[in-house]
């Protein structure tokens, strides 16, 4: 056995979260594992420790547990708050209650805010430093947002998420922090430069500038509910499938599709999905698919564009991709997809420009429709005079709204821009894809506004 209570974080950057394995040599808690269990089951085998004990803090709104199945595959106790209404079996517990886990004192603390029956974890051993897992309370420069639940509840929840990060803030000052959200999540209230470091943070660093420990109650509330941004679509089917112990199997294959299969699917209005690089798309593809490029972001795009539950085919010319893809769209509740490799040049018919921002520059006199496909907060902090602002997440719904004229699609680094690109010349429309960071329209001396 260690000396000392030993805390491994496991990134999940597809999701923009965090899970933790905190053990004491020989047993370990988990805490908001994702559904698939890998990483989780790696680090414990590589740390020589055997999973006792698993633990959500919540109730998740932006992935699919892998909690009760991974207590399952390995008989350990399933922590989840008594008050959450779940269709199986777990460990109930209660703020106040500490629950032992090997030689870990696991203190469980009542946190609502994020949902209303939120629980953080506080772990020690044997009196030493303590390490505090906040799931989507107290974050990194931020706390979780407060309007997943019920839009009516979004303000009562943020007065009680205010509570909640001081109760967490009287802790002792060094005392690890480990939150599960902040990292890309958009379940994180607000972004913040602390809420994407990969360091070790603690009470004691939150209580010098988390606003939450920082502001009194009214201004945070009004600060906080200010700071919302736009909620993915697919966020609003996590918690009904998380309360109904969907994570607990394996989720349901891809079935392949035939050429022929794959173009009855375009034809019926199938979303069929490309996996391949942005610029591979631009270049050439098959007429009436999607660019979404796979990448981190991927599942959650695909989640936010594609209607739930709706056909959906995944494209690709390499097959090892396709792996990575369906465990992250499996992530996210979505199984069962279509797939195809694609083996002939000649399917790949459509093409559509793709320039950069000194490409933007030289053609400054051809006449052209600027659409800014980033967030509200990112357009309001400056943006190209001309531009009309459409988040990408509208552009399906909003295409038809755009003026006439050669559509020039750009956002922060390209991503985005790819995928709305794609929508647009899907609908018939001549596109150019900005494919640059924002960043290089200051070098570049490109004029830009901020909103009023």
């Amino acid at each position: 056995m260690v000396e000392d209570m030993q805390v491994i974080t496991l990134e999940v950057p597809e999701l923009g979260n965090r899970s933790h394995l905190v053990h004491d040599g020989t047993v370990a808690l988990v805490v908001d594992p994702p559904r698939d269990p890998a990483a989780v089951e790696a680090a414990a085998e590589q740390a020589g420790v055997e999973i006792a004990a698993v633990a959500d803090t919540h109730v998740h709104n932006d992935y699919v547990s892998g909690a009760l199945g991974l207590a399952r595959r390995h008989g350990a106790d399933y922590l989840l708050a008594a008050d959450e209404r779940v269709d199986f079996e777990r460990v109930g517990v209660r703020g106040g209650e500490q629950v032992r886990v090997g030689a870990l004192d696991v203190l469980v603390v009542d946190t609502p805010g994020h949902t209303r029956h939120h629980q953080s974890f506080v772990a020690s051993q044997d009196g030493g430093r303590a390490a505090a897992f906040s799931g989507g309370s107290l974050l990194l420069g931020t706390v979780g947002r407060t309007d997943l639940v019920d839009e009516h509840l979004t303000e009562a929840l943020a007065r009680a998420q205010w509570a909640s990060a001081r109760t967490l803030g009287a802790l002792p000052d060094d005392t690890h922090l480990h939150p599960t959200h902040g990292f890309g999540s958009f379940c994180a209230g607000s972004t913040s430069a602390a809420g994407t470091c990969s360091g070790a943070a603690t009470i004691g660093d939150e209580r010098e500038a988390n606003p939450a420990l920082v502001l009194e109650r009214d201004a945070f509330v009004r600060e906080l509910l200010a700071g919302f941004g736009p909620i993915p679509s697919y966020y609003q089917h996590m918690a009904p499938l998380n309360r109904a112990g969907a994570g607990r199997g394996a989720a349901r294959p891809a079935h392949p599709l035939s050429a022929d299969e794959l173009d009855a699917a375009v034809r019926r209005g199938a979303w069929v999905v490309d996996l391949r690089a942005r610029r591979d798309f631009a270049h050439a593809h098959l007429p009436g698919t999607v660019s979404v490029e796979y990448g981190t972001q991927f599942a959650t795009y695909v989640g936010w564009l594609v209607p739930w539950q709706h056909e959906l085919v995944l494209l690709t010319d390499a097959a090892p991709d396709l792996g990575p893809a369906l465990r992250d769209l499996a992530a996210i509740g979505i199984e069962g997809a279509g797939a195809h490799v694609l083996t002939s040049p000649a399917e790949l018919a459509g093409t559509y420009r793709r320039t950069d921002w000194a490409g933007f520059l030289e053609a400054a006199t051809a006449p052209r429709v600027v659409v800014d496909v980033r967030q509200r907060d990112e357009f309001e902090d400056g943006h190209l005079p001309d531009a009309i602002h459409l988040p990408v997440q509208d552009v399906e719904v909003a295409a038809d709204s755009l003026p006439a004229g050669e559509l020039w699609v750009h956002c922060r680094s390209g991503y985005r821009a790819g995928i709305a690109a794609s929508l647009l010349h899907r609908t018939g429309r001549s596109v150019v894809h900005v494919d640059d960071a924002w960043e290089r329209v200051g070098e570049l001396a490109i004029p830009t506004t901020t909103a009023a």
